[in-house]
């Protein structure tokens, strides 16, 4: 697959100086970033390369925000970086925690947008669902995080540091000095960008996010522990393998494009061939890194046995894995669950046909933390920016 230029979108940027005292927030830069931003602000440049690993491991191993407290640097130093820069995440506005254990956090960012994160535990294992935008703007019709419309994308900043937050209200950070090989068992085992927007139309922040998770150096998360969902942006897929080097998944949810179009817009622009062809070249393809295919369960609409059939013939020759997602129905929701027989009859035609085909286990519905459910409260609750400007008699008219 050829490379091609990246998709953006006309998006609201946030300036690398907080509007809180002008510091500096050093959560989110990349190392090259990092060791920039130190030698423009005073560091040393034979001084600066020691430097950053010194303050990235404060910050990533050992979850440290305190300058002061940052030992191995001396004194005057860490009043120096204490003036100038800060270590900043995402402000926790709530906590909401399910019957299953699930976590929901509600956390604030800048400009006062607020993004929802999801936490799963499990036996074994536990997972954090991030989000990388504010809203989404690809209004899929059974989501509902699709029915808020798009605000800006996420900083790398304010996606690592969702990670961040949820480390702290685990309490999962080693002691200083203690190695990641030596700290107990992770609570955060595995990341799915599967929160609120779009990751590929939000590629750069989510690949310089994800590459902090990655970094041997803080939290370091193997590359097969972190999982990225997109609903078809097909110019970046390539580039999500070469650049972040993470596991796919696609919400994929329907085998006609008539279907599609409907169920997930982004079709009408990359329809379901284009979208296969691109995961047919997907580098490192292989079947101990196969591509998840997210297919949610909708009464009447995506659920017949031709449409399981249908599934099968156009993923051949994909090393491939089908989850199928029970509908989290949501208030106003347009469509229905498909019944527990029929998703059962639905998956073993694909288990059949030699696909692992898992039924996934609502997880968090209480508290709509389940997949498809996240939308912020305060959006949820709050009027829209129409309304407000035509009450205050704003809107022109």
């Amino acid at each position: 697959m050829t490379a091609s230029a990246p998709v953006t979108q006309d998006v609201m940027t946030i300036p690398r100086k907080l509007p809180e005292g002008g510091k500096i927030n050093l959560v989110g830069l990349t190392r090259d970033g990092l060791r920039a931003v130190l030698i423009e602000n005073g560091t040393a440049e034979k001084q600066a390369k020691m430097r950053t690993n010194q303050i990235w491991q404060w910050m990533y191993q050992w979850g440290v925000r305190d300058f002061h407290a940052m030992t191995n640097l001396s004194k005057a130093y860490r009043a120096e970086l204490d003036e100038k820069f800060c270590v900043d995440i995402p402000e926790t506005i709530s906590r909401q925690v399910s019957e299953d254990g699930t976590r929901k956090y509600l956390v604030r960012i800048a400009g006062g947008h607020e993004v929802e994160v999801v936490y799963i535990p499990e036996t074994d294992r536990g997972t954090l669902c991030v989000s990388s935008q504010v809203g989404c703007t690809l209004t899929c019709s059974f989501c509902h995080t699709g029915t808020q419309k798009l605000v800006r994308n996420l900083t790398a900043g304010e996606i690592i540091g969702q990670v961040m937050m949820a480390r702290d209200d685990l309490d999962e950070w080693p002691q200083p000095g203690v190695s990641t090989a030596d700290a107990p068992p992770r609570l955060i085992s595995n990341i799915v960008l599967m929160g609120m927007g779009e990751p590929l139309y939000n590629f750069d922040n989510v690949r310089d996010a994800m590459n902090i998770a990655m970094d041997g150096e803080g939290i370091s998360l193997s590359r097969r522990r972190i999982t990225l969902s997109t609903s078809g942006v097909v110019p970046e897929i390539a580039r999500t393998a070469e650049e972040i080097g993470c596991m796919l998944a696609i919400s994929f949810h329907a085998t006609t494009d008539d279907v599609r179009d409907k169920l997930v817009p982004i079709n009408k622009k990359w329809n379901i061939k284009e979208l296969l062809d691109a995961l047919r070249a997907y580098p490192s393809l292989s079947n101990s890194e196969r591509i998840t295919f997210e297919y949610v369960m909708l009464k009447d609409v995506n659920d017949s046995d031709a449409d399981a059939r249908r599934l099968v013939k156009l993923i051949a020759g994909i090393p491939a894995k089908i989850n199928l997602i029970p509908f989290n129905e949501w208030p106003g929701s347009p469509y229905e669950r498909s019944s527990g027989n029929r998703i059962k009859a639905f998956s073993d035609i694909i288990y059949n046909a030699g696909y692992a085909s898992p039924i996934r286990k609502p997880r968090g519905e209480d508290i709509m933390a389940a997949c498809g459910q996240l939308k912020s409260a305060t959006e949820r609750a709050r009027k829209s920016r129409k309304q407000i400007d035509a009450e205050a008699g704003l809107d022109g008219s």
